[in-house]
């Protein structure tokens, strides 16, 4: 079981993912445009003093709050990641914790698509809807294997549970497709199609000025917690030997990211109807095997 870190952590955490995120948003810029290519930095300024974008009868408080509600969302995912063994809150719950906070950025780039009144932004968020209708069901039976292989859905509990061996081992298909989903409800790398350039920036379309950054820089949040939460539930959390728990999940998390953002760069961007064939046909039958084989390992202890 995780211990609960002091209160300053709550304050501590938002700035720490932060922080990561806008280092993996640099290191992708530079695999995108070499050393002098825009960094995000520079991004950001411009945005700053970009005139807002209006649109005809725009529900401008639903826009809003779906803005805000992105990163809100991903903050909140995050209190129950372990940095060791040591999280901001480990829910008795915590898995079902994590799953919630990624339905709410779910529903967040719905309504960011939805409130500009704009057909553009419109079909975005529904690319979005479309893409997490066919990667919820292998995701949450993704992250309720590996709950399944501790018999708990506290995180602090999976990660004791892989003491002696690291749950990817021996639940290799979960953990693929633990990323694969994860990855598409970031809405990042070849699963870009809700913020594609063919529908001008689909669910951000709308979006400028500091509305754009918050969006934009929640999408990253959300990447970057979820490749940090495969680190507890399929790869051990803070076990590993010499170094400290805290060091391992950072290093393990870092391998994550590194891994991710080299993959975007070889993988071709996937359609939509494709990606939706795959997760009904391939990914979600093969999530159930996974889950059987756990639970008759689980019976058989």
């Amino acid at each position: 079981m995780a211990d609960t870190t002091p209160l300053w952590a709550v304050a501590v955490l938002p700035l720490a993912l932060v922080l990561l995120a806008l280092g993996t948003a640099y290191a992708d810029a530079l695999l995108s445009g070499g050393p002098r290519g825009p960094g995000p930095g520079r991004e950001v300024l411009r945005l700053l003093v970009q005139q807002r974008r209006r649109t005809n009868a725009a529900d401008a408080p639903l826009t809003r709050l779906g803005v805000v509600l992105l990163p809100v969302a991903a903050v909140l995912a995050a209190v129950v990641l372990p940095l060791g063994f040591r999280s901001v809150s480990d829910l008795p719950d915590g898995i079902v914790w994590f799953n919630a906070m990624e339905a709410l950025a779910w529903a967040a780039v719905w309504l960011a698509g939805w409130g500009p009144n704009s057909t553009l932004s419109l079909i975005g968020g529904y690319r979005f809807l479309a893409q997490g209708l066919a990667y919820e069901l292998p995701h949450m039976l993704a992250i309720t294997t590996a709950a399944l292989g501790a018999e708990s859905l506290r995180v602090g509990d999976v990660v004791d549970a892989q003491s002696g061996l690291w749950f990817a081992v021996w639940m290799p298909a979960a953990f693929v497709i633990y990323l694969l989903s994860a990855v598409a409800m970031a809405f990042w790398g070849p699963f870009d199609q809700p913020v594609g350039r063919d529908v001008a920036g689909g669910a951000a379309a709308e979006l400028s000025g500091v509305d754009r950054i918050v969006f934009l820089g929640g999408r990253w949040l959300l990447f970057v917690v979820a490749a940090a939460v495969s680190v507890p539930l399929f790869l051990g959390g803070g076990h590993g030997p010499l170094l400290p728990g805290w060091a391992w999940t950072l290093l393990k998390t870092a391998a994550m990211l590194a891994l991710l953002v080299w993959a975007r760069r070889r993988v071709p961007g996937v359609r939509m109807e494709r990606y939706v064939e795959l997760a009904w046909v391939v990914l979600t039958p093969l999530a159930v095997v996974q889950a059987l084989v756990v639970a008759l390992v689980v019976l058989n202890r």
